[in-house]
């Protein structure tokens, strides 16, 4: 399902105008963030270099890729109830996706979609396919427009979807199907039926039961807005933008250096540039002209000595600079050998790093809680076999060792608190699995599943 990727940039500009139009809405998101989320997805997709600046180092896309990986680097998600379970595993399918889109665009909406067999999926749809109508006072959306586009038989198909959801929890869904052979365009309205996809859409339906939300759940980044003060999510190198572009100059100015350092005789026409009037001059890029030097006559040729080692360290600097604001671990993109860091640099920029992951795990923990939730009013409302709403406690959500603490180290040191008995056994064989410990019956329950008829107060060996 093709969500977003054509409007990855253009859904800013006169298509964005032209939805507003169809929708009878203005998109609340400020003038600074919308253009701030186009120059969001063009840098981290730009692969054009220019004389100025070269975007080979994809910088963007490194950081994007590095959070998403050591996020769900051992993650885990189960439930009991087998609704749940189908839900958590295809949220499975789509959580790199879903993160990576959010850390591009600052947020992005998993929108899940009921097959006929009875079956789930979700569709990701990025920041730039959908415009903001209304927040409450929370912040939370409550009122957006969406674009989805299809490709077929030579049409370009875009459904055009509004969704509303009212102080008491209400959904209303509009739906419009547009045709056109110029990509871009909207073009004509259609039925939508038009496409096998859509046939069983209403053109406007208000559901019977209150879905607290939009029904779209929201992946949205942690870090505070650096552009405005506004409400509007922002990308995880949404700080670092500046320092992105002076490293891509910094590529630039050094593969110059290497292009201009060898020593040449120039002496026919095809290394002369031509100016609009057809004359032949030389290159700025390769030669310097010298004012007011009427004793320099000719060509002199002049060879520089590299400065690469100079470029380097500006690029390590910016590098190190950019791991600082978005909290990375010192060397994870300068790669700065361990010897040149202080203890004190790599202890707290590892912590910064921790927290950066925890932050990104919590958002993702928070998206797939919500999808369960909303996918178990959705299933019950449209009679999917099984579907339930699934108490919160019976979807277990882990992420492993992590990078946070070792699990195997934190069982040890339970261990060794209960050996000196400084912890009950309960609340140690609790942590070991999942179960709460918070009140003497949670107690009593897990010494009634997982303890033996002995004294509580011998040590777990």
């Amino acid at each position: 399902m093709a969500i977003g990727k054509a409007l990855q940039i253009a859904s800013t500009a006169p298509r964005a105008r032209e939805m507003e139009s169809e929708f009878g809405a203005k998109d609340i998101t400020s003038q600074a963030v919308t253009k701030a989320i186009e120059q969001w997805f063009r840098e981290y997709y730009n692969r054009e270099s220019t004389d100025e600046a070269d975007a080979s180092q994809r910088i963007p896309y490194v950081i994007v890729n590095k959070l998403t990986r050591t996020t769900f680097s051992e993650y885990t998600a189960e439930s009991g109830n087998a609704f749940a379970q189908s839900v958590l595993d295809a949220l499975g399918n789509k959580r790199k996706t879903g993160v990576q889109q959010s850390l591009i665009g600052g947020e992005a909406l998993l929108k899940p979609i009921f097959t006929r067999a009875g079956g789930i999926k979700f569709a990701v749809i990025d920041r730039s396919a959908y415009l903001v109508f209304g927040r409450d006072e929370d912040d939370v959306l409550t009122d957006i427009g969406t674009s989805e586009l299809t490709s077929a038989g030579g049409y370009q198909y875009t459904l055009l979807e509004r969704r509303t959801v009212d102080a008491d929890g209400y959904l209303t869904i509009t739906s419009t199907l547009y045709s056109s052979t110029v990509i871009g365009a909207l073009g004509d309205p259609v039925p939508l039926d038009t496409l096998d996809k859509y046939a069983e859409l209403e053109p406007s339906v208000t559901y019977s039961v209150p879905i607290g939300s939009i029904g779209l759940i929201p992946i949205r980044t942690p870090m505070e807005n650096c552009i405005d003060d506004s409400a509007d999510a922002v990308s995880v190198y949404a700080a670092a933008m500046g320092l992105i572009r002076l490293i891509n100059i910094n590529e630039a100015q050094i593969n110059g250096e290497f292009s201009r350092g060898e020593s040449r005789v120039i002496v026919s026409a095809d290394m002369m540039e031509t100016d609009a009037q057809g004359n032949h001059a030389f290159s700025d890029h390769v030669f310097s002209g010298l004012p007011d030097s009427p004793d320099i006559v000719g060509v002199t040729i002049f060879s520089p000595a590299f400065r690469e080692q100079s470029f380097h360290a500006r690029k390590t600097e910016y590098l190190r600079n950019m791991e600082t604001l978005i909290g990375l671990k010192r060397g994870l993109l300068s790669d700065v050998e361990t010897a040149e860091r202080t203890a004190t640099e790599i202890t707290s920029s590892a912590g910064d790093y921790n927290l950066t992951i925890e932050d990104f795990q919590d958002m993702w923990e928070a998206a797939a809680r919500e999808a369960v939730r909303v996918c178990g009013i959705f299933g019950k409302l449209y009679g999917v076999v099984g579907a339930a709403e699934v108490p919160d406690e019976q979807v277990i959500i882990g992420f492993g060792n992590g990078i946070l603490y070792d699990e195997q180290e934190e069982w040890e040191r339970l261990l060794d608190l209960n050996a000196r008995g400084l912890l009950k056994s309960e609340i140690v064989l609790g942590w070991q699995y999942n179960m709460p410990t918070d009140t003497e019956s949670d107690l009593a329950a897990i010494r009634a599943r997982l303890m033996p008829p002995l004294d509580d107060t011998l040590a777990l060996e």
